[in-house]
Order: structure tokens, then sequence, then C-alpha cells
């Protein structure tokens, strides 16, 4: 009886090596130095900064120099400082910028007044449930168009509207149009990008802050004044760039509600066709506003924990 065959193995078989495809090379080289991957996630959002953004601000910048033709009133690309010589030395231009300023501030003051209470009692006071139909309340104006919420304060305050009709039994009238109108109607607009940051800060304030400071002997406004707000300060700050800037920029609502007040929107406007140089002079003057603002902000280390 013969013996079963067995099958021959060679005595030794070479191992094959992956292929080292372009692809497994970078996804390598990547995997071995995090700071070009970081550097690789990055290049696209900081390319459309630099060329959208940045880029803007410099053609901005570099146009605010040039002139027009006074005839034409064609660009000419001739060096001067004749725009920001007559920002400078023309009164109207610094009485517009002071009045900008002016609202700005104003509406920021404003919204953080009004903000503080409301977004306190939506983060620590009110239950879930109405918490959530509280954040919709807030939220739902934001739905509305600019242009509609600004006309329908056009119609409140216009001779006969509703605050004639609410203030006319205690004896007083509509402020009508002008600054204190302009200063309202933005209050409103921007009033949710303040409550929104300090309904978040409120939210997270640790509950047991709040039981020593009680414990402590702290009133509610020394809580609130040596607890609360500092540990708020990042989302108010936060708050107040989005309604100083915002309030900066705008123009529309001069338009509508403001009478003959005009703002730094509304010279930038007017000059786009008629003198773009001086325009874009007129621009960089918000611009510097904002730049100062956030350096101010930075100074005081409100921005180190944002």
């Amino acid at each position: 009886m013969s013996a079963p065959a067995t099958a021959r193995t060679p005595a030794h078989t070479p191992a094959r090596t992956p292929t080292r495809t372009p692809m497994r090379r970078l996804a390598g080289l990547l995997d071995r130095r995090p700071g070009l991957r970081l550097a690789a996630l990055l290049a696209a959002p900081m390319t459309w900064l630099v060329l959208a953004y940045l880029g803007s601000l410099a053609i901005l910048l570099l146009s605010a120099f040039w002139t027009t033709n006074a005839f034409t009133s064609a660009v000419e690309q001739r060096w001067t400082v004749d725009n920001f010589r007559s920002l400078l030395t023309d009164p109207q231009y610094r009485t517009v910028a002071v009045r900008t300023l002016g609202i700005a501030v104003s509406v920021t003051v404003i919204d953080t007044v009004v903000a503080l209470p409301m977004a306190f009692f939506i983060a620590r006071v009110a239950r879930p449930g109405s918490r959530r139909l509280l954040l919709v309340a807030v939220l739902t104006p934001l739905w509305a168009g600019y242009l509609v919420k600004a006309y329908a304060w056009w119609v409140m305050l216009s001779h006969g509207g509703v605050l004639d009709w609410v203030a006319a039994p205690f004896g007083g009238h509509s402020p009508g149009f002008g600054v204190p109108a302009v200063v309202m109607v933005l209050a409103y607009l921007w009033l949710p990008y303040m409550v929104l940051p300090l309904c978040t800060a409120f939210g997270q304030l640790p509950d047991s802050l709040l039981a020593a400071a009680a414990d402590l002997g702290a009133g509610p406004w020394r809580t609130l004044r040596t607890v609360v707000l500092p540990l708020a300060r990042p989302a108010l700050i936060a708050g107040s760039v989005f309604t100083f800037s915002l309030s900066l920029g705008d123009y529309l609502t001069v338009q509508i509600v403001g009478g003959t007040t005009s703002m730094l929107g509304n010279v930038i406007a007017s000059n786009v066709t008629l003198n773009l140089p001086l325009a874009a002079a007129v621009s960089c003057v918000p611009v510097l506003l904002i730049v100062g603002y956030l350096l101010a902000v930075r100074r005081t280390g409100a921005l180190d924990s944002l």
C-alpha cells in the first residue's frame, strides 16, 4: 500500500510589499507632520479670507487715495489725500461721524440694559418649556425682513400711529422721526444679537456659585455685580460687538425713520455714484471705529476667554 502524496511547498515565499501610491505617501506625510495637516485644513478658508475680505479692504483703502473728474465723475487713479483732508476739515463730516458714534453707543447701552434681565430670566428663572417658547419669541423677529420691520416702526412712529394712540391718554405723543426714532428702531433690530450670547452664558453659570454667594450673605444686586456679570462679560462683549458694528454701518433705518438725520452709511451711499473715492474714504471711518473698539476691549482682557 503506497503512502499518500503530500503537496510540495516552497521552502521560502517572499512577502509581498504593499504598493506605495501617491495618496498613501501623502497620508503618511500628513500623519507625521501635524502642522502641515493643520495648514492643509486651513488653506481654503484662509485663502478666501485674504482674497475676499482683506483684499476688499485693501482695495477700499487704495481707492480712497484716488480722485474723480469734476465734469464726468469718472474715477482717476491719481494719488491724493484730498478726500481724507475733507473728512478732517469739513465740519459736516465730523458732525455725521460723531452722531453715528453716539447712535451706535446708545443702541449698545440700551440693548445691554434690556437684554441682561431678559436673558437671565430665560436662562435661570423660566421653566424648561417656557424657556423654549421665550427663545422662539426672541428669534422670531429675525425671520422677518429687515425692511418689513423698519417700515412697521415707521407706521408706529408716524403721526396718528400706534405710539400716538397709546400715549394720548397720558398726554404724550409719538417721538416722531429723528435720532430718537433711529435709536429705538436699531435697538429693536439688534436686540436678539445681545440676548442670545447672554442666554448661553447665563445657562452655563454654575449653581454652586450662586448658592455660595447667598450663603456668604450677598444680596441679589451684589451677586449680580460680583458673580454674574464678571462671568457673563465675554458674552456681553460679543453681543456689544454685533450691536455696535451693525449700528455703525446701517443707513436704511435712518432713511426710513430718521427724517432729515443722516449717518455715515447715508454719506457713503450718496457718494458711491458721484464720488467713489470720497465714499471709500468715508467708509474707512466706521472701520477705524470698529478696530479701535476691538483694541479697547482687548486691552481689558475680555476677549481672552471668548
